[in-house]
């Protein structure tokens, strides 16, 4: 039997907070990289944001996971979340083998990603409730 969960008006749900701490974490990342040539603890901070985005891509994983697996939902954020941490990896990789010349395109393309994924986030409307216009 499936069960349908919703959210009471005015809360986030727990794909919605993980999604929205990944696309800080992200910001977070694009500000540290800018430090790293300019500041001697940048590299040290770019560092530790490279593991707090990591852990918040596992992290929209399991909140992908979790919200379709009790209604059996679409299955489609568990594989939006889980191309996510392909690229989140793909990212630490090239960051680690220091080519800038991948590894900066990628994560402007993460962050647009992951902006992107916020806000279809936070726009889905609960079932059952349509858009109005005034008339």
């Amino acid at each position: 039997m499936a069960v349908q969960t919703t959210t009471a008006p005015g809360r986030f749900t727990f794909q919605q907070i993980a999604i929205g701490l990944q696309t800080l974490a992200l910001l977070f990342q694009a500000v540290t990289a800018g430090l790293l040539l300019s500041t001697p603890y940048g590299e040290l901070l770019h560092g530790v944001g490279a593991r707090v985005m990591y852990g918040a891509s596992m992290l929209y994983v399991l909140a992908a996971v979790l919200a379709w697996r009790p209604g059996g939902g679409s299955p489609r954020p568990v594989l939006h979340a889980s191309g996510f941490l392909a690229l989140a990896s793909l990212q630490v990789v090239l960051g680690i083998a220091r080519m800038p010349g991948l590894h900066v395109p990628l994560g402007v393309v993460m962050f647009a990603l992951s902006v992107l994924a916020l806000h279809q986030a936070l726009s889905t409307r609960p079932a059952g409730t349509a858009f109005r216009a005034a008339a």
